[in-house]
C-alpha cells in the first residue's frame, strides 16, 4: 500500500533544514547489516558464473537467474550507482546502454528506449517495487517526484523490447523496475552531505531498526538545491530547483509467502 502527496509551494525553508542537519555530521555514520559477500575480498573469491547469477522478476514475474531469463535484459546494481556517484534516478539510469537519457533543464529529464525520446516519452513501463508510476495526464514519468533514496536501491531491471503481454498498458518499447531493499537490510543509520557549485546543496538522512522478530521499518529524509542551468549562449536559464522529500516504509515478514509492505511518501519541489 502506497501513498504519495504532491505539493508545489515554497520549500527552501525545510531544504535548508536538511542539508543543514547533515552538515553537522563530520563523517557519513554508516552501521547496516551486510551480507559478507558484498566485501571486496569475498567478491574476488567467485567464480564468474557466480557474479553473474543476479535474480530478476521484471521478466516473468517469479524470481529467476539473469542469464536464464528469456529477453534482453540489463541490470543495474548498488554497487553500480555507489561506484558511479550519480544523485538520482535518471542519472543513475545512464548507466544502462538500452535506453536514451536526456537532461532537459534543472528538474525535467527525457527518458526512453529505442529513439523518439523528449520529456512526453510515453512508450516505456516504469516501475518501483513492481508498482506503476505513470501518470495519467499523458500516460508518461514525472521524473522529479518519483525519486528514492539511491542507498535503499538493490538493483534496477531494465528489459528491452516489448512487454505488454505480460505488464500490460505503456511496455512498449521497455520495462523499468526499481527494486528497493527490505527494511530489515537497512538497519542503523545512514547520512550523506554535499555541497557544489550546480548542486548547491545536498543531504540525506535515514534511520532502520526492528520492532519485533519479524517487522522493520525505516525513516528517511532528503533534500537538494541545485543551481540554474546554463544555455546555449552562455546566459543563465533561470530554472533552478529545490526539492525535499521525507517518508517511512514498514515491512512485515510474515512467512516466506506473505509479505506485507506499508509506505509512504511526502514530496515537495519548487
Amino acid at each position: 500500500m502506497s501513498c504519495q502527496t504532491n505539493c508545489y509551494y515554497l520549500g527552501r525553508k525545510f531544504t535548508l533544514f536538511i542539508f543543514c542537519l547533515t552538515l553537522s555530521v563530520c563523517q557519513l555514520i554508516y552501521t547496516q547489516d551486510r551480507d559478507d559477500t558484498l566485501s571486496t575480498e569475498a567478491l574476488k573469491q567467485l567464480s564468474l558464473e557466480e557474479l553473474m547469477n543476479i535474480d530478476i522478476t521484471i521478466v516473468s514475474k517469479q524470481s529467476e537467474p539473469w542469464f536464464e531469463a528469456p529477453a534482453s535484459v540489463y541490470i543495474i546494481t548498488n554497487e553500480q550507482i555507489k561506484r558511479s556517484g550519480v544523485k538520482s534516478i535518471p542519472e543513475a539510469l545512464r548507466l544502462a546502454p538500452n535506453l536514451s537519457v536526456a537532461q532537459v533543464n534543472s528538474s525535467q529529464w527525457a527518458i526512453s528506449a529505442r529513439g523518439f525520446n523528449n520529456v512526453l516519452a510515453n512508450k516505456l513501463l516504469v516501475m518501483i517495487d513492481g508498482r506503476s508510476v505513470y501518470t495519467p495526464l499523458y500516460d508518461g514519468v514525472f521524473w522529479d517526484v518519483n525519486d528514492v533514496l539511491l542507498e535503499d536501491i538493490d538493483r534496477i531491471e531494465v528489459i528491452s523490447g516489448p512487454g505488454g503481454n505480460l505488464w500490460g498498458a505503456n511496455a512498449v518499447n521497455g520495462i523499468i523496475n526499481i527494486t528497493t531493499k527490505n527494511s530489515k537490510e537497512t538497519k542503523g543509520l545512514f547520512v550523506e552531505a554535499g555541497a557544489g557549485n550546480e548542486r548547491r546543496g545536498l543531504g540525506s538522512l535515514r534511520y532502520g531498526d526492528q520492532l519485533n522478530n519479524n517487522i522493520y521499518y525505516r525513516l528517511y529524509g532528503k533534500a537538494f538545491d541545485n543551481g540554474s542551468t546554463v544555455l546555449t549562449n552562455g546566459s543563465d536559464a533561470n530554472d533552478a530547483w529545490a526539492m525535499s522529500q521525507g517518508g517511512f516504509r514498514l515491512d512485515w515478514d510474515q512467512n516466506e509467502n506473505n509479505l506485507f509492505n506499508l509506505q509512504s511518501d511526502y514530496y515537495n519541489g519548487v
